[in-house]
């Protein structure tokens, strides 16, 4: 049995509201796994049964650990990778599984993240704002899509495309102002398509740009698949704003006539250009326009692309909901959006009249 003691960890979210995430210590033994978290050090004990969907990410220099603890996902990151073959061999006799991204594939992962913050307000978002409001961060959990809204042919996807938009289920991005992720070549070519098709300026820009505002909480829902329909994986990000006027501002861009189908165009292009693809903006991107019963703003775009190492086209479907203190990112990837539309807008009708409502269990 593999025992282990590490330092210099950080986790999302934190164990109790409130809570402290970093510095984090992992100890392991044959007992469990026991964190001890903040300064001076408070201690959480797990035991092994209870944990579940051990993952081990290596990047180019940095290591992610994820785990389930209470239907909760929790994620331990390292800026080093100190320590990654004991991690390594303790994830392994725990029935996890450990995989390696590949330079490319890490920085499209983060920059997705910054692209969900940004788009629900300002770039400079995504680390350590530790915040209080624990009713807040359950209402942004309860907005989001569950297996229990979709038929009884879906199931979730551990390996999806749409990993490059979408954040690791379950784990809490709160906001910041004093950290700003650097940009890089994917990010840098998705807002310029985003601007240009819009005609905004990165400085008034809410979206990609400046002008964004940061939101309280950031959660994702898993991505979830099903065969039929002509194949559709998906899935939703929700965003807790603090005050209802931010939500008004971002609004406000998002109504634009040609919103929909230059969002699409540019969570494309980031795609594309994180897996190596030249890409500057993918032509024949719509709006789309979901027909919803309950108040509120929502907005979508539908394009085809080529993803490498796909044979076929695929379409991308991008819808953004706003209402009171929510925005919420429905990301759809289909084989048929003709054959898929009506599901997607009855989806859309369910994250709307959840804003208004936030009384949904989380699965």
């Amino acid at each position: 049995m593999t025992t282990l003691r590490s330092e210099d960890w950080s986790v999302r979210p934190s164990f109790v509201p409130n809570g402290p995430t970093s510095p984090v210590v992992l100890l392991a033994d044959d007992a469990g796994l026991t964190q001890l978290a903040g300064i001076p050090a408070v201690a959480w004990q797990t035991p092994w049964s209870e944990i579940s969907n051990l993952e081990l990410v290596r990047f180019a220099s940095q290591m992610a650990l994820f785990g389930t603890v209470g239907g909760v996902r929790y994620c331990w990151r390292h800026r080093e990778l100190t320590d990654f073959e004991k991690i390594r061999a303790l994830v392994l006799e725990h029935g996890g599984v450990v995989t390696h991204r590949r330079r490319r594939v890490g920085v499209l992962v983060i920059v997705a993240i910054v692209v969900l913050v940004s788009f629900a307000g300002g770039i400079a978002a995504w680390f350590n704002r530790g915040s209080g409001g624990a009713k807040e961060l359950a209402d942004a959990r309860a907005v989001n899509l569950t297996l229990k809204d979709l038929p009884s042919s879906w199931f979730t996807s551990s390996n999806s495309v749409l990993d490059a938009l979408v954040p690791a289920a379950g784990v809490v991005y709160t906001s910041t102002t004093t950290t700003a992720p650097a940009k890089n070549s994917s990010f840098d070519t998705a807002a310029q398509v985003f601007q240009t098709c819009l005609g905004v300026t990165n400085k008034s820009d809410r979206v990609y740009g400046a002008a964004g505002q940061q939101s309280d909480y950031q959660v994702s829902s898993p991505v979830f698949n099903t065969n039929s329909l002509g194949g559709i994986e998906l899935a939703s990000t929700s965003q807790y704003y603090h005050t209802t006027t931010m939500v008004r501002k971002d609004t406000k861009e998002m109504s634009r006539k040609n919103f929909g189908e230059c969002f699409v165009d540019s969570s494309a292009a980031l795609i594309l250009s994180g897996l190596g693809a030249t890409n500057s903006g993918t032509p024949g991107a719509t709006n789309w326009q979901p027909v919803t019963f309950t108040k509120g703003y929502s907005r979508g775009g539908v394009v085809a692309f080529q993803v490498p190492g796909v044979t076929t086209k695929l379409q991308l479907v991008m819808v953004i909901i706003t209402k009171g203190h929510y925005e919420i990112t429905l990301s759809a990837l289909v084989g048929s959006f003709a054959k898929s539309q009506s599901l997607l807008a009855n989806i859309v009708n369910t994250l709307l009249s959840r804003t208004s409502t936030s009384t949904s269990k989380v699965v």
